[in-house]
């Protein structure tokens, strides 16, 4: 492929702006994503294309996605990935996606980005990354069905996967993060019984796109390395993780556990 110009594109920077307040955390960026926008042409390999019927694109967008580290050919762990094809799922959207190795990054794929990180979408000819500016770009170029959902709605659940992160990764059983967790945990059951079952009530929305992802880390990662389940008490939390795993756009795009577990593994043995 050419050499690529790292150029953010009039639609990355509005929505970049428009998001400033929901950026993921510095700290968590070595996982599989950045902010970046390219231009590039070229062409790209270890394709699988995904057939989908659309009236609203013509042709499949092109997406970068972390690849399987444990089967050749299948997606990876990276729920920042699967945010974004879960939008195009539900938009019914058609897109081809570019399997990353993302320890043995090729050469094509530095050249479109120099960072290395992913997902990262073709929109209009332009390279753009980060699911925040992702999703929001999709849902301006795209307003069929509808998946956003009010400003204030948007931070519900947001302090979860850090503080999962923080008790995963945790080796004293009395330092707090265990329930610190479930104090996050508690108040996103005790939302979804007053506003469920989604986070926009009665249709799932762009929150829910993210956060299912999360929690699908979550429940594997925690119940592998430490044993560690979501309560039962958490009735409404519980069916809520149970409508969204059970979806068709979430099961088609989701990793497989064993992907999760060591994608996790670095973190948690160091």
């Amino acid at each position: 492929m050419s050499s690529a110009r790292i150029q953010p594109t009039a639609c990355a920077v509005s929505s970049a702006i428009k998001h400033l307040r929901l950026r993921p955390n510095p700290s968590l960026s070595s996982l599989c994503f950045h902010h970046f926008a390219i231009r590039g042409r070229g062409s790209l390999r270890r394709t699988l294309r995904v057939s989908m019927s659309s009236a609203q694109s013509s042709s499949p967008l092109e997406i970068c996605v972390k690849a399987s580290v444990t089967t050749p050919d299948k997606l990876g762990d990276c729920p920042f990935s699967q945010r974004v094809l879960l939008t195009l799922e539900e938009k019914h959207l058609p897109y081809d996606m570019k399997l990353v190795d993302l320890k043995n990054k090729p050469e094509w794929f530095l050249n479109i980005n120099p960072d290395g990180k992913v997902p990262a979408i073709k929109l209009d000819e332009k390279w753009v990354a980060d699911s925040d500016i992702i999703t929001q770009a999709l849902e301006e170029k795209y307003p069929s069905p509808p998946l956003g959902a009010p400003p204030e709605k948007a931070s519900v659940g947001s302090k979860i996967f850090s503080t999962f992160i923080g008790f995963l990764k945790s080796k004293d059983p009395n330092d707090g993060t265990e329930q610190a967790l479930l104090s996050e945990l508690s108040s996103l059951n005790d939302y979804l019984k007053e506003n469920g079952p989604f986070i926009n009530g009665k249709d799932i929305s762009a929150v829910d796109l993210s956060l299912g992802p999360k929690l699908y880390h979550l429940e594997i990662a925690l119940g592998h390395f430490k044993k560690w389940t979501i309560p039962d008490s958490l009735t409404y939390l519980q069916s809520y993780k149970k409508a969204i795993f059970s979806r068709d756009s979430f099961i088609k795009t989701r990793a497989q556990p064993e992907d999760v577990i060591e994608g996790w593994r670095p973190k948690v043995e160091g």
